[in-house]
């Protein structure tokens, strides 16, 4: 980072800190399990302590990590009960999105997600799980974006990151990825355009979201050395 600048308020640069933890997170660069050391944290950053502990404690929130009484912060592991945990919270927040939002969608939303879903396929294919994520989210996007619930739409970001972003996995389970393009996703699109919106709500809890229905995949992705990896849908 460059040296801090006294026109900067503490806000900003704690925002600009915190970013720039994230990154190293997504990178790889800051492992789950390690101690990070406040002061030298500080001095390799160039930053005050202040601002770093700021940025720290949003990271805490947000469950990236623990405060470790005397010896800083650790960077926490994902569990299989914290999996467990958030895809329950956000199957139960995308639906009550899409139960509130969905009548909305209209003939232009519906060819995006049928678009993007395309183009996940593509990628899936090319193998290229950068690709494939980032129009994965811009599809959830389509229906999440409806929404002015913003500490909703918070919640459900800040968990997905907390899933998927620390480190970014590079190579992904392709027989999920291809269940999701081909089966669950195609189905949320027939539901969304023919208006079942109550349908498509517990579909998303129910199915996509479920840890329960998941944890095959779950297991290969987030656990690969102790996993034996599905070989395809199972519905």
């Amino acid at each position: 980072m460059e040296p801090t600048d006294a026109s900067r308020t503490t806000h900003s640069l704690r925002e600009e800190v915190y970013g720039h933890l994230r990154d190293e997170m997504s990178r790889g660069g800051l492992q789950p399990g390690a101690f990070l050391d406040v002061d030298q944290l500080a001095q390799r950053l160039k930053v005050s302590r202040t601002p770093l502990r700021e940025a720290l404690l949003h990271l805490e929130a947000q469950g990236f990590v623990t405060v470790i009484p005397r010896k800083g912060f650790r960077l926490n592991a994902l569990t299989k009960d914290d999996i467990r945990h958030f895809f329950e919270i956000i199957g139960a927040l995308e639906a009550a999105t899409v139960r509130r939002v969905a009548s909305g969608l209209g003939p232009a939303d519906i060819a995006r997600m049928r678009e993007l879903n395309a183009a996940m396929r593509e990628a899936v294919a090319a193998g290229d799980f950068r690709t494939y994520y980032e129009l994965n989210t811009a599809f959830h996007e389509v229906y999440l974006g409806r929404s002015d619930n913003h500490y909703l739409l918070d919640t459900i970001r800040s968990l997905k990151q907390r899933l998927y972003d620390w480190p970014r996995r590079e190579g992904f389970v392709r027989a999920w990825e291809e269940d999701s393009v081909h089966n669950e996703h195609q189905r949320l699109i027939d539901l969304f355009a023919r208006g079942a919106v109550a349908e498509a709500a517990d579909y998303l809890q129910n199915v996509h979201w479920s840890f329960e229905r998941q944890q095959d995949y779950i297991q290969a992705y987030f656990f690969a050395s102790q996993a034996k990896v599905p070989s395809g849908p199972s519905k």
